[in-house]
């Protein structure tokens, strides 16, 4: 999304994209069954290909990552969790905007430049702004006894028990750890 700044993009394309998902989350006792399956394994797609871990933009990096997690919430509904992806979207949208107002800094404070491969060495200069970005990071990576832990084990939990299929199980978890692996891979680039 093209926006004046580069900060008002993050900030644009993350309101949008939550606002969909959230009407998505109202309207869904009237979908029909054969649209909530396609929506299923469009959401399963979804998460799988905003795994991020070759964009190099920190201005798309984070909306991407933003995108796999809404696409994990619109799965968990579409197998009939209406209250799991209402907190998964609650708890994603807190750490998420840390993360965003933390990446509007880094580019602000670096005069917008945006490529992650040039920006290491950061925690020297903001640090506060850099341990707000670790927290904020191993929350989304569902570290144990933080928030993100508990709606993600929650989902990962039911999809386990539930039988969903073999694709959707196994493309969920792959997408769990293209997850982790972009959190880690950001973070590696920018300390």
């Amino acid at each position: 999304m093209a926006a004046p700044t580069p900060v008002s993009s993050l900030v644009h394309s993350s309101t949008l994209v939550t606002a969909g998902v959230y009407l998505l989350i109202r309207l869904r006792d009237g979908f029909s069954q054969s649209l909530i399956i396609i929506l299923l394994y469009g959401s399963l797609l979804t998460i799988f290909i905003a795994g991020a871990n070759f964009e190099f933009d920190l201005k798309k990096n984070i909306p991407l990552s933003s995108l796999g997690q809404l696409g994990i919430m619109i799965t968990i509904l579409c197998v009939g969790r209406t209250k799991l992806s209402i907190f998964n979207l609650l708890i994603h949208a807190l750490f998420k905007a840390l993360l965003f107002i933390c990446a509007g800094a880094i580019i602000h404070n670096l005069g917008n430049h945006q490529d992650i491969r040039f920006i290491g060495g950061i925690s020297y200069f903001i640090p506060l702004t850099c341990v707000c970005i670790n927290i904020s990071n191993i929350t989304l990576c569902d570290l144990q006894l933080l928030s993100g832990f508990y709606s993600k084990d929650l989902i990962a939990e039911f999809l386990s028990v539930r039988y969903t299929g073999v694709f959707v199980y196994t493309l969920f978890f792959i997408s769990m750890g293209l997850t982790v692996s972009y959190s880690v891979r950001l973070s590696y680039y920018l300390f």
